[in-house]
């Protein structure tokens, strides 16, 4: 697992104004720089709150340096904080400091229903089929968008080829989006074993990446027991896959650890 890397979920986004974007908080966050703040509000966004969705946090140095101003936004539940709920992790015994020690300015936020914004972007947040409260998110800026699907299984309910759209977990945040990282943690034989677990088949991904008319997808949130040489050949299967559905091959990528990518608006035409 050299290649790819064995670190859980956590990708950070850079707005066009410099604001800085995280999306969820594994063990992953441990490899952003530790100037991070740079004197600007940082931003994590959780989709659920799932242990290997926000066990990096307590290795996360802006939470320790009393000028960061850091906002974790989340998913809502009913009777309990966003606070309270990521506090039963960072505590006692489990952590060696408690939360309510951390010297950052630190402030929880439920997501809004609708959409908010963060700096020049617009942020859409929605519940996805996963265990648990769990959101996808959709980030919209300077005429470029993302969409986050790190734990989803659309074809939970049916055959997504044969779905209507508004039947389809996550449609609305991925459709015409310019990148989409999701959810592809089995080979389509490992899946029946697993189905309703919150994940999705490869075929799966890809399918609703078809019907989503994504411009470049990103596979994530692999298998921790899937070597790099399983990836790669997930990969082969996976531009085969894609090609069969009309679609360029080069525009499906395998995430590993350490990858960065920068897009724009497309430039208007002549």
């Amino acid at each position: 697992m050299v290649r790819y890397g064995g670190n859980t979920s956590c990708v950070q986004v850079t707005l066009s104004d410099g604001t800085h974007v995280i999306l969820d908080a594994g063990t992953g966050i441990r490899n952003l720089p530790a100037d991070l703040g740079d004197g600007g509000r940082i931003h994590i966004l959780l989709s659920h709150l799932h242990l290997d969705h926000i066990q990096g946090l307590m290795f996360f140095e802006p939470l320790f340096d009393p000028e960061s101003e850091v906002t974790i936004w989340g998913p809502s539940a009913p009777h309990r904080s966003l606070q309270s709920r990521i506090g039963r992790y960072l505590s006692a015994p489990l952590t060696p400091l408690d939360m309510r020690e951390l010297p950052c300015q630190l402030d929880f936020r439920n997501c809004p229903v609708t959409h908010w914004d963060i700096g020049p972007a617009r942020i859409r947040a929605e519940t996805v089929t996963h265990r648990g409260p769990t959101l996808g998110f959709r980030i919209e800026d300077a005429g470029a968008s993302l969409c986050y699907l790190p734990d989803h299984e659309p074809a939970l309910i049916g055959e997504i080829g044969e779905l209507d759209t508004e039947w389809i977990s996550g449609y609305s945040l991925a459709h015409d989006v310019d990148v989409l990282f999701h959810d592809c943690q089995y080979t389509d034989a490992e899946y029946p074993k697993h189905m309703g677990w919150g994940h999705s088949a490869l075929s799966h991904a890809l399918q609703f990446a078809h019907r989503s008319r994504v411009g470049r997808t990103m596979l994530f949130h692999h298998d921790p027991s899937h070597s790099d040489d399983d990836l790669d050949e997930m990969l082969e299967v996976a531009r085969g896959f894609w090609a069969r559905l009309g679609e360029d091959p080069d525009r499906i990528e395998m995430t590993s650890e350490l990858l960065e990518l920068a897009w724009s608006a497309p430039a208007p035409a002549a």
